[in-house]
């Protein structure tokens, strides 16, 4: 198995929606927004065995101060294989001297995030308007 890590936005609704449906995301439910987001987003970092699509990132930023990682999905069959990694370390080439990077985290992704180098925000604490229903 050979994993391609790619900068090129040229990635089909199906595959997306194959992705975030495999890993139970409820952003699926909302294809044409969630398509449209990723698109639309500062940057996307898409993770392929061949031509299927088994991972991605992207990053919503202001372009030079902050950035914000809204989402990090790799097929499960797939998961633990580095990939994860791969893609976060992408995002680190263009993002890495930002004053500041934030995620939303938790279950397994607490710990792997935290090997990547982030961590908790002081005693911040999460808080959102969502839509979604897996967290």
């Amino acid at each position: 198995m050979k994993i391609v890590i790619s900068t090129d936005t040229k990635i089909e609704k199906s595959q997306v929606l194959a992705l975030y449906k495999a890993n139970d995301w409820s952003s699926a439910e909302k294809p044409t927004e969630l398509y449209n987001g990723l698109m639309n987003s500062h940057s996307l970092v898409t993770a392929w065995n061949k031509d299927q699509l088994v991972g991605l990132g992207n990053a919503i930023s202001d372009g030079y101060l902050m950035v914000y990682y809204p989402h990090l999905l790799v097929l499960p069959e797939y998961q633990g294989k580095g990939i994860g990694e791969l893609i976060v370390n992408k995002m680190q080439e263009r993002y890495a001297g930002f004053h500041m990077q934030m995620l939303t985290a938790d279950g397994k992704a607490i710990d792997f995030y935290k090997k990547m180098g982030f961590k908790k925000a002081g005693n911040t604490e999460l808080m959102w308007i969502y839509k979604g229903n897996e967290h």
